[in-house]
């Protein structure tokens, strides 16, 4: 079956950034819903019309992946509205109770990038924004997508996931 743009496709891919350091592999397939929230549009778009077995080599500039850097999403807050325990890496939805920062966005994933004695730094940039990809893509199976899965426009993975 050839891919269409609404089904199924089960994919494993290298993604590298422009000096061709890996930033991940996935060696297990794993489905997302074409037509839906699951896949960029630049990788729907390269998709379209292969089969399994199929190889791609996508170079995504930051505008076709996950948007340039923007440094209005980054926040500095009280370390007191933390948790003792925290980390580089913790990840929050929205702003955490008690945050002094009535401008930012709730509708964002944070990530918490230092902690400092005092303040906390949060970013709400995805983690790859504003660096160019370049994905290496084995086509491993398609299959027609069911009535569920395209009414509710995704398969829940999430690594290429399109916001809500």
């Amino acid at each position: 079956m050839e891919i269409t743009p609404h089904c199924v496709v089960a994919l494993t891919w290298t993604l590298k950034d422009t000096l061709g350091e890996e930033l991940d592999r996935l060696e297990e397939p794993v489905e997302f819903l074409v037509g839906g929230r699951d896949l960029l549009a630049k990788i729907e778009d390269a998709l379209q019309g292969h089969e399994p077995g199929d190889l791609l080599d996508l170079h995504l500039e930051p505008e076709d992946a996950f948007g340039d850097y923007d440094e209005t999403r980054v926040f500095l807050e009280p370390r007191s509205v933390f948790p003792k325990e925290l980390e580089e890496g913790m990840t929050y939805e929205g702003m955490p109770a008690g945050a002094t920062s009535p401008d930012a966005p709730q509708n964002l994933l944070y990530t918490v990038t230092e902690i400092y004695p005092e303040h906390v730094v949060l970013d709400g940039n995805h983690p790859l924004a504003g660096i160019a990809l370049r994905l290496h893509v084995k086509v491993e199976a398609v299959r027609e997508a069911t009535e569920e899965e395209t009414g509710r426009g995704t398969l829940g993975a999430g690594f290429f996931r399109i916001g809500d």
